[in-house]
């Protein structure tokens, strides 16, 4: 006689799993590339392989003598570095810089707020972004939001953590004490009062 044994299934979704930000201090940002980023990549006495080149979804480029390039997640400064090192194969001794305009960077750098502001989304981190600032961006507070309740979503050292936050104070009293700087990858959790 054969016994058959099956193991329960979950019906939950695997948690997403997203890049930890090289950011851990807000005096030592620097700036990441991301897909949509624009670049201009210029090579110092050969301009037939210079130009403008947009970052892919994927996160690569293609330039003319360099297929898709991983540029994401890089510093324009060391991507420059990396494509001297593919073009010398090339040209002799190859000076590149890399400019980034049209800025989008990468998913883990964003700042998302989500709940009851005004225009909840995923902005583009900016050194020495405050909370205010960040609250400008997406046009405060609605009229229904619990803005002394709200959650601030970060992780350090590799583990989430949540911090209470007062928006309300911040705001609409002046407190600009819980004016607290934002990190990139932080999510903010606005939720809605219960009145």
């Amino acid at each position: 006689m054969a016994i058959m044994v099956t193991g329960c299934q979950s019906n939950r979704l695997p948690e997403a799993t997203t890049r930890i930000s090289l950011t851990s201090d807000v005096n030592d940002y620097r700036y990441l590339i991301g897909p949509g980023d624009n670049l201009t990549i210029f090579v110092w006495r050969n301009p037939e392989i210079s130009g403008n080149f947009l970052v892919r979804p994927d996160g690569k480029v293609t330039t003319a003598l360099v297929e898709d390039l991983d540029v994401s997640g890089k510093t324009p400064t060391a991507l420059a570095r990396e494509i001297e090192e593919e073009l010398s194969k090339y040209i002799n001794s190859p000076r590149v810089t890399v400019s980034v305009t049209g800025f989008q960077g990468p998913l883990s750098e964003q700042v998302r707020v989500i709940g009851e502001a005004t225009n909840p989304r995923a902005i583009n981190y900016t050194e020495h972004m405050t909370l205010l600032d960040l609250m400008i961006a997406v046009g405060g507070l609605t009229e229904f939001a619990d803005g002394d309740n709200a959650k601030l979503i970060r992780v350090i050292d590799g583990e989430k953590r949540s911090f209470d936050i007062e928006i309300d104070e911040l705001i609409r009293e002046g407190d600009i004490s819980q004016n607290v700087d934002m990190l990139p990858g932080d999510i903010v959790i606005i939720p809605e009062a219960w009145y």
